[in-house]
């Protein structure tokens, strides 16, 4: 079975919910049934679930459960539905060296020992594409989140709902090997050390390089 991460399983539950297998106000299966169901681990459904309460499909009430708030015209647009890889990349060099500069200009301590977390995790998982591909986009949505724009954190939410669909995940499965995930680390390194020491032009330009990396790594699969 192909791996799962937090947007891939919100694009299942989304989906769900706009096509009226659930429907305003039920509750949500138990946390536990709905990891087991869709085969991962207790805090990748918790992302999940707040991907959904962000965009108003879901309220989270602790203690009680996640209740279905909203309905119908939630669905993936299509222009993320028929993203290519490619073009996910492309996006991502639109925003994601602004958003080192913003993560600089607004980050705070808690936001760089998230990502510090993030680094560790990848660094341990370089053997492991599963573990190291939600690890990854764990690290640029802490990346997002620490510039205080929920307009470009929604946008980055997008971005990760593209990676969680069936042909960036066959392209990911080609790329990731051990040599790619120990360059991506340094290149994850590189960025927030960069943003620790709040150098904000030092930071995008290490955000280029990566998605520069990321970028010769796809075109290559894609000519194989």
């Amino acid at each position: 079975m192909a791996w799962r991460n937090s947007s891939s399983v919100a694009v299942e539950i989304r989906r769900s919910i706009t096509d009226g297998t659930y429907r305003r106000h039920d509750r949500l299966p138990a946390s536990r049934q709905l990891a087991e169901s869709f085969g991962v681990a207790r805090n990748t459904l918790r992302d999940a679930l707040q991907q959904l309460e962000r965009e108003g499909l879901l309220e989270i009430r602790p203690g009680s459960g996640a209740y279905v708030t909203g309905i119908g015209d939630q669905s993936i647009p299509k222009a993320v539905e028929e993203a290519a890889p490619l073009e996910l990349i492309d996006a991502r060099f639109a925003l994601e060296p602004h958003i080192c500069r913003l993560s600089v200009l607004h980050g705070k301590r808690e936001d760089f020992e998230a990502m510090e977390g993030l680094c560790r995790r990848m660094e341990s998982s370089t053997t492991d594409p599963t573990e190291f591909a939600e690890a990854d986009t764990a690290f640029h949505k802490a990346l997002a989140s620490a510039t205080r724009n929920n307009l470009l954190i929604w946008l980055i939410e997008q971005i990760n709902t593209v990676r969680s669909l069936d042909e960036w995940t066959r392209m990911r499965q080609l790329t990731l090997n051990a040599a790619m995930i120990d360059q991506y680390n340094v290149q994850h390194r590189d960025i927030l050390n960069a943003l620790r020491s709040r150098e904000p032009e030092r930071a995008a330009a290490k955000m280029k390089v990566h998605l520069e990396t990321a970028r010769l790594s796809l075109t290559r699969a894609a000519e194989t």
